[in-house]
């Protein structure tokens, strides 16, 4: 499952973003080339985010397509890599585009949840 390994790579973007706030939700635009399955990146995701500041945070996951131009120069998109010319079904095709993934969004708690100091002032002036 490649998937752990992207969501690895994004959690480190992810917790700098954060700057030590709890992370409730991420959008990430992945492209069609890394032949991500939502279900499997969003398992991956929650394994990755597991005890760490994005754990528990909703994912949405947007698969960009890929740009297939064949030699007639019928010009389509798919979010499968290893497609055909949805125009005349030749497979001798130039696939372009669909490689990115980019953190576009996370959405943070006000409150700090680095530290014990922080969570005694949220509790009351440090009621325990």
């Amino acid at each position: 499952m490649h998937e752990i390994g992207l969501c690895e790579g994004l959690l480190g973007a992810v917790e700098t973003a954060a700057a030590g706030r709890r992370v409730t939700g991420v959008r990430v635009r992945v492209g069609a080339r890394h032949a991500v399955v939502k279900d499997a990146f969003q398992q991956a995701f929650g394994l990755a985010a597991d005890g760490t500041v994005a754990e528990g945070a909703a994912l949405d996951l947007v698969v960009t397509p890929v740009t297939v131009t064949c030699r007639d120069g019928h010009r389509t998109e798919s979010v499968d890599p290893l497609a055909t010319c949805a125009s005349c079904g030749a497979d001798d095709v130039e696939v372009s585009g669909g490689s990115e993934l980019v953190l576009e969004s996370i959405e943070v708690d006000s409150i700090e949840v680095d530290s014990e100091v922080d969570a005694m002032k949220v509790d009351g002036e440090g009621r325990g």
